[in-house]
């Protein structure tokens, strides 16, 4: 399997690519991803789930009991379930969204897709998005994975994030570069 070297050093990025072995192994890849996809859905909308994961004063026990019973909560497979328990006994908890992200990255990678992450001022229609994407997808080569988000500060235009290529072409940033021109 070839991954970055960037997620493989770091301690999520190792998780992950274990958990993406153990599933390429099974078969079970898109259930996996799919598990994580639902587990970071629950962090993100339970306050108490995140807590539990997060909360150094819960034993290892107290943890892997909380975990497994959202597993059986959120159906998830026995391999994801397993592995929950797993950063439960290592204290590894916190590193959930991170290592979502990480095997999100690698199972994209050994798809062939790069992913990317669009912001704009007013959120965009799907044909925009359609558009972006395929424009994206001609530029790298790969499939792109496009997730949009919006921030209004931006005032208009995109700021396109691609791996670590950045492409701004904001209102805020062309005014920002206008402004300081004007004072040199």
């Amino acid at each position: 399997m070839e991954t970055s070297a960037g997620i493989q050093s770091s301690l999520q990025g190792r998780y992950a690519s274990a958990l993406f072995d153990l599933a390429s192994e099974n078969g079970t890849v898109t259930a996996v991803e799919q598990d994580l996809e639902t587990l970071g859905a629950a962090l993100s909308e339970s306050e108490d789930f995140s807590a539990a994961t997060t909360n150094p004063q819960l034993s290892r026990g107290e943890q892997g009991a909380a975990v497994a019973a959202i597993a059986k909560h959120l159906k998830l497979s026995d391999l994801t379930a397993n592995f929950l328990g797993v950063l439960a006994n290592n204290r590894r908890l916190a590193k959930l969204p991170q290592i979502i992200a990480a095997f999100r990255a690698i199972a994209a990678n050994q798809r062939g897709e790069v992913s990317a992450n669009v912001t704009s001022a007013h959120p965009l229609t799907k044909d925009q998005v359609k558009t972006l994407k395929d424009k994206l997808t001609a530029r790298v080569g790969r499939t792109v994975m496009l997730t949009a988000d919006t921030d209004a500060d931006l005032l208009g235009g995109l700021v396109v994030t691609i791996g670590s290529e950045r492409i701004d072409a904001s209102i805020r940033t062309r005014l920002n570069s206008l402004s300081q021109a004007m004072k040199a």
